[in-house]
């Protein structure tokens, strides 16, 4: 029996390749492979010596030839195939022990050449994965150090691996020769900035972050995966400094949290999310006044809530965290005081997330039951800023508005948010039509809606939100435009003096 071993992360290989050598099994290898085998104590004959043809090009050229890829694919119950490969001079190769270049190590390098990049594509190894996990009737592969040992075991035992052995690691070779491909793929488009919804087929890769205890519900089973690459300003990249483990829903609203809380620029700013809806948002001078603000708005709906920070968390901030229950704080650090008075909550789970401001460009995916949607990220507020109305809106009333229409972008639709003093006075999220998130706002701010401005992710199809608004006492309204019935909005608006702008752009968010 023989085993070709040519691997990159050589974690084990020579404890592996000294007890199948103890099983009556010869090795073949490759360059620093067979170098650390022979400083092992292994006996390694090198591929050159079987294919009669010196490794060349740097290395870029070694086991693409018939000898090898022969020994590996030939079907060894097939009499034509055993006939040809006597005639050729072909021995089987029974086993194979491959691990990639590293393509991902060498593109997360701060700083790295393009070139040094493309020298890390891996050619020859996928090749023979492939080969030999397409015969895995007749061929153990093997591509994860982690499975040495089943491999192992099975060979001390019986002589040979299972069928079913095989088979599973046949599977997880096509695996992660795609997720290998697909990664590599993703790195060439990035690279040029290639548009990916202009592409007939796409292919993403995934790595698992971890397990979750279930998902949306008890009875789901639920997993979280990261992106390959650069997740800069993303949960993925956060530290979890105490708290229970991150849960499926726990996920889902933090991130919701972060991509509100990436509207509001440089000014300090607390977001609080519920049920992945924004449930407080407010901006001041300090972080501490920010979230007192947010609190005091909603301060049942924060309850339960999850809560971003674009400042670092201080004492005074903590001090008043520490009074409800929150599931999770993401900050970009906490104070030493603010870490000690947190500890009073030995459950709240606290993230750190540098860079917590950063945003770029890319796409949002959601499966859907046979397929995919794939759309641009919404990362842009308006096309213009039109005043329609007699009166001009203050520039108070401007600051509000735009304010008021960074929270509404990121509620569910329908939705009605209404906005004052750079704090959220009410939000109404999710309705079937427009009127009723607009009452909901009503309802719950109640008085603190006099003075207060109003924001809608799309535009009014009749008039009778501004009218709702007007015996509410809002003063300033901001929405899309863009309805047959815009003129009767208008006319509302200017009856009872309110300013109201139109954005040029919706912002509908159903999911």
């Amino acid at each position: 029996m023989r085993a070709l071993i040519s691997v990159s992360d050589k974690t084990g290989i020579v404890d592996f390749a000294k007890r199948i050598t103890a099983q009556g099994w010869d090795i073949l290898s490759t360059g620093g492979t067979a170098k650390a085998l022979r400083d092992g104590g292994v006996e390694v004959r090198d591929v050159s010596d079987v294919t009669g043809f010196p490794e060349c090009l740097d290395g870029r050229v070694k086991t693409l030839h018939p000898k090898i890829h022969g020994g590996i694919l030939n079907i060894r119950s097939n009499e034509k195939h055993q006939q040809e490969c006597k005639k050729l001079g072909i021995e089987n190769i029974d086993l194979l022990v491959i691990n990639l270049y590293p393509f991902k190590k060498t593109m997360m390098k701060p700083g790295v050449a393009f070139d040094e990049c493309i020298e890390n594509i891996d050619i020859g190894g996928p090749t023979m994965l492939r080969s030999a996990a397409k015969n895995f009737n007749d061929v153990t592969v093997v591509v994860d150090p982690e499975d040495y040992e089943l491999v192992l075991d099975e060979i001390e035992k019986e002589g040979m691996t299972t069928y079913e052995t095989r088979y599973r690691l046949a599977l997880k070779v096509f695996e992660t020769t795609s997720a290998y491909d697909t990664m590599i793929a993703d790195y060439l488009r990035r690279h040029v900035d290639g548009d990916l919804i202009s592409q007939d087929a796409v292919t993403f890769t995934y790595e698992k972050v971890q397990d979750l205890r279930y998902g949306e519900n008890p009875h789901q089973r639920a997993a979280f995966y990261q992106e390959i690459g650069e997740n800069k300003g993303t949960l993925t990249a956060a530290k979890q400094l105490q708290g229970k483990e991150l849960s499926y829903n726990n996920i889902n609203d933090t991130n919701g949290a972060l991509e509100a809380l990436k509207e509001y620029g440089d000014e300090p700013t607390i977001v609080a999310v519920k049920h992945a809806n924004p449930c407080g948002i407010a901006s001041d001078t300090t972080i501490s006044a920010a979230y007192h603000k947010a609190y005091e708005a909603d301060p049942t709906s924060i309850y339960g809530g999850i809560v971003a920070s674009n400042r670092v968390i201080d004492k005074a901030t903590a001090e008043e965290m520490v009074q409800i229950f929150l599931e999770v704080v993401v900050a970009p650090g906490f104070d030493d005081d603010a870490l000690e008075v947190l500890k009073a909550k030995q459950k709240l789970r606290l993230l750190v997330l540098e860079d917590i401001m950063y945003r770029e460009e890319g796409y949002e995916l959601k499966k859907v039951m046979g397929g995919m949607l794939v759309q641009e990220r919404d990362t842009k507020l308006y096309e213009k800023l039109e005043t329609v109305t007699d009166r001009a809106p203050s520039d108070k009333e401007m600051e509000d508005l735009l304010f008021a229409w960074k929270a509404v972008k990121d509620t569910k639709s329908n939705a009605v948010t209404v906005a004052k003093d750079k704090c959220l006075v009410a939000n109404g999220p999710g309705q079937v039509n427009r009127i009723w998130p607009m009452e909901n706002c009503v309802e719950h701010g109640g008085e603190r809606c006099k003075g207060a401005v109003l924001a809608s992710d799309a535009y009014f199809p009749f008039d009778d939100v501004c009218t709702a608004a007007a015996k509410a006492g809002i003063t300033a309204i901001i929405q899309p435009g863009g309805s047959i019935r815009d003129a009767d909005s208008i006319k509302v608006c200017n009856e009872n003096n309110i300013a109201m702008v139109f954005t040029g752009m919706r912002h509908f968010k159903h999911s």
